[in-house]
């Protein structure tokens, strides 16, 4: 699912007790990469169940790339332990956020809230006037983003051939 929100006022910063967020620098982007590839690769049981699976490289690939297209970079830490992450992309009044991931160890904590709030403010100090998300449908995730003011846009139908 495509979701989005109009960014209008200030959005409030979210720090569940023991949740750090800040952008995550490339002195760290190695261990950054290893939190969110095996994120990726767990994924979340509770909701509609992921029926993709990525190669780890691929993964870390895509993630490099997105990195060199400008993606800024977020932390998550709990009780100082890296334990998840996430990206926004700015274009043309534009907010994506993007690639955002837990380690199933720190789940259920409140980190994707966090990493979504964190990122709201940054796009909305950037004077962007929308931001968008794409979920899958039904997850966690989407619970996540409405619960921040995002609305359903549109379902993309994603088709595979197998041979």
């Amino acid at each position: 699912n495509v979701l989005g929100r109009a960014l209008d006022g200030e959005p409030e910063r979210i720090s569940p007790p023991g949740i750090e967020v800040r952008r995550s620098g490339d002195d760290e982007f190695d261990a950054w990469l290893d939190v969110a590839a095996d994120a990726a690769a767990h994924p979340d049981t509770q909701g509609v169940p992921w029926h993709e699976e990525f190669p780890r490289d691929v993964y870390i690939r895509a993630e490099r790339d997105g990195a060199a297209a400008g993606v800024v970079r977020y932390a998550a830490l709990h009780d100082g332990t890296l334990a998840g992450g996430a990206g926004l992309r700015i274009a043309d009044g534009v907010a994506q956020f993007a690639g955002a991931a837990t380690a199933p160890a720190h789940r259920r904590r409140g980190i994707q809230a966090a990493l979504l709030a964190a990122r709201l403010v940054d796009a909305t100090a950037a004077g962007c006037d929308v931001a968008v998300i794409v979920t899958q449908p039904g997850s966690k995730s989407q619970q996540n983003a409405q619960r921040r003011g995002f609305d359903l846009l549109y379902t993309r139908a994603v088709l595979v051939k197998h041979p």
